[in-house]
């Protein structure tokens, strides 16, 4: 704001300066400028603490404890480690401490005001997450067409398939009446017309059959 920038060379100097300390600074910067700042009391020192973790997580997602402890000016690991839970608690970091490794491993952090030489490296970056999804769009648009194209192709084969299933069953119907059609044809053309009666046994015989006269 410009009526608080406008203190910055007045008496109330230092209080735009330890604004400006708690907006986008950290621990490790106030200890170097600490003879031209007032002096934090224990809960604004953890206050600016915390923040030095937002600060940090946001440039790197697994922080070593080693850079932690100098960049805090923690003397011991297990001092580290309770700052760590406290800011978990206070919802201002999300991650887990993994022992083994010695680091921390942040999920999520609040966000900070930013100093105005930084506009122009998140300008940047934000260009190139633009210019990143438009080739994810472009290539996105080129795998739909794609696969609209196999999808025409792939009914177009269906289409072809299922109308050829018709045409051979048709033929086969068509086969198989005219085969019907002609094994009774052939079995009607061999049925005799007529059946002549044979003479049973010890029958008589009638016609130009001739008797013998006695003597």
């Amino acid at each position: 704001m410009p009526n608080i920038l406008e203190l910055e060379n007045t008496e109330f100097g230092k209080n735009v300066q330890m604004l400006k300390m708690f907006a986008y600074g950290t621990y490790r910067e106030y200890l170097s400028k600490q003879n031209d700042l007032f002096e934090l009391t224990p809960t604004q020192q953890k206050k600016l603490k915390h923040l030095t973790l937002v600060a940090m997580a946001t440039k790197n997602k697994c922080i070593p404890y080693s850079d932690l402890l100098l960049e805090l000016d923690i003397k011991n690991v297990r001092d580290l480690e309770d700052l760590i839970i406290e800011a978990i608690y206070a919802d201002i970091i999300h991650g887990k401490l993994d022992q083994k490794n010695s680091q921390l491993e942040v999920d999520f952090a609040i966000g900070r005001d930013i100093r105005l030489e930084e506009i122009g490296t998140i300008v940047e970056t934000l260009q190139q997450w633009c210019d990143s999804c438009e080739t994810v769009l472009s290539c996105i648009e080129t795998q739909i067409i794609r696969a609209n194209t196999e999808k025409l192709k792939s009914l177009k084969h269906k289409e072809s398939v299922e109308q050829e299933i018709v045409n051979i069953k048709k033929l086969l119907k068509t086969q198989t009446q005219d085969g019907d059609e002609a094994m009774a044809t052939d079995a009607l053309s061999s049925m005799p017309i007529g059946k002549s009666k044979k003479p049973g046994k010890g029958g008589r015989t009638c016609g130009s059959s001739k008797f013998w006269p006695k003597s």
